[in-house]
């Protein structure tokens, strides 16, 4: 079985068994993940961080845009998907952190990100884990840092206006469904 057909399978496997962490019931595709990581600057971080790195196909993409020297810490909360990760991609900027966004903070420390990568299924969150994990976003990142946030519904928009200074809309339509990307700066 390819590799494609085989992550299919294992995030449709972590929709059943957990769909509201999960979201959706396919991973986002190659041509979305690269209209969203167009909206920043990735070759030039030092840090980037990925919340719900799911079965890689951000990090991917992440990594080969990423420079020699930087890192890259990916929080996925499925405990297979990311031992998945961690068996997927032999790179030692890579750092796979198996715990809940919310907990973002407690593994930065004092570093920020350049760029934070969201991928967290926003909308179908309960409302205070939502909370938690927005409010924490923009003290995550570096005073010029830029989150993205790829999302299948214009629904968090408002908030996300509400959390930070500037925020960009693109609309990926190279994907199922379509895919709204957020460039969000403080």
């Amino acid at each position: 079985m390819n590799q494609a057909l085989a992550d299919r399978l294992r995030f449709l496997r972590a929709f059943v068994t957990n769909p509201r962490q999960v979201g959706a019931i396919l991973p986002t595709s190659r041509f979305a993940v690269r209209d969203m990581l167009d909206m920043a600057d990735v070759p030039g971080a030092s840090l980037v961080v990925e919340l719900g790195a799911g079965t890689g196909s951000q990090t991917a993409e992440i990594l080969a845009r990423m420079g020699p020297g930087a890192r890259l810490v990916a929080l996925e909360i499925d405990p297979r998907l990311a031992k998945l990760l961690e068996e997927r991609f032999d790179d030692p900027r890579l750092q796979v952190v198996c715990d809940s966004a919310e907990n973002l903070g407690e593994h930065l420390g004092e570093a920020r990100a350049d760029v934070l990568v969201c991928a967290l299924p926003f909308t179908s969150l309960e409302q205070p884990l939502r909370r938690r994990i927005l409010e924490s976003m923009p003290g995550a990142l570096a005073s010029d840092g830029v989150a993205l946030v790829i999302q299948y519904s214009p629904l968090i928009q408002g908030e996300l206006h509400r959390l930070f200074g500037t925020v960009r809309r693109r609309i990926s339509l190279v994907n199922v469904p379509p895919a709204f990307l957020y460039a969000c700066s403080r």
